[in-house]
């Protein structure tokens, strides 16, 4: 269970009726893959850490940019020309010392990327390309390992939550995008975007993998479908739609 230390750490996290202190030994005792360390994947480390996820495992090929500080800000400017995992995972260390945080400084793909998803608890899917997406959601299904994926876009944010330990029964990822390629740039790297707006999807997807890892996430407990969440930044709005599950699906219309 929780030892007096994280008690009184996590106190108003523990003092939630829906957590408490079995919630919170959950957290501290689990695993969440985190793919992508740009502003989603900050913003949501930043969260998860924080809010006692026992171990965290960080993944991106990149170095920090310059153009990346407006954005991800837990880079600074002293960090530019070094490697986003490490960068990240100092400050990370800083921010929670008793944290596991296990960075890997390369794109995962294939058996590797298939590997990190088994061990973990929750993925969350913070990468900037399609194919990654759907790779990430592919072997996510087939692990039985929930998913939290996000992306934005100008001054667009959206979210989805697939919790595939709970149900084989509910849509996936490439229901929502049944394409393999969006034409044009669909990069943050190359396209224009509002920090703020990566930051609250970022967030976002941290609060909604607190919610499946401390069993409270209502599309678990009240069985709820699969949605896609819509953020419309300039305007202030949220918009929510359903998933439906396409019986065509080659990801999960197989089982």
């Amino acid at each position: 269970m929780v030892n007096d230390g994280q008690f009184k750490q996590y106190l108003r996290q523990i003092s939630l009726p829906n957590i408490g202190e079995e919630g919170q030994s959950k957290l501290l005792k689990a695993n969440v893959l985190i793919v992508g360390c740009g502003g989603l994947g900050t913003a949501a480390s930043m969260y998860l850490v924080g809010g006692g996820v026992g171990s965290v495992t960080i993944a991106d090929d990149d170095a920090v940019e310059i153009s990346n500080l407006p954005r991800q800000v837990t880079y600074h400017a002293k960090d530019v020309g070094f490697a986003k995992v490490e960068c990240l995972k100092a400050s990370l260390k800083q921010q929670n010392p008793d944290i596991r945080v296990r960075s890997i400084n390369k794109k995962l793909d294939g058996n590797q990327l298939l590997l990190e998803i088994t061990l973990a608890d929750v993925v969350v899917d913070c990468s900037d390309n399609l194919a990654t997406r759907h790779a990430i959601n592919a072997y996510g299904k087939q692990s039985n390992t929930d998913l939290v994926s996000a992306a934005a876009i100008g001054w667009d944010g959206q979210l989805s939550v697939f919790p595939f330990s709970s149900t084989r029964e509910i849509a996936c990822y490439r229901c929502l995008y049944p394409f393999d390629e969006i034409k044009g740039s669909s990069r943050c790297s190359e396209s224009s975007v509002m920090g703020p707006v990566v930051g609250m999807m970022g967030l976002y997807q941290a609060l909604e993998t607190i919610k499946l890892l401390a069993g409270v996430h209502p599309q678990v407990t009240q069985k709820k479908t699969p949605t896609l969440k819509l953020f419309d930044g300039l305007n202030g709005q949220w918009q929510t739609l359903q998933i439906a599950r396409e019986q065509t699906c080659t990801v999960c219309s197989t089982d």
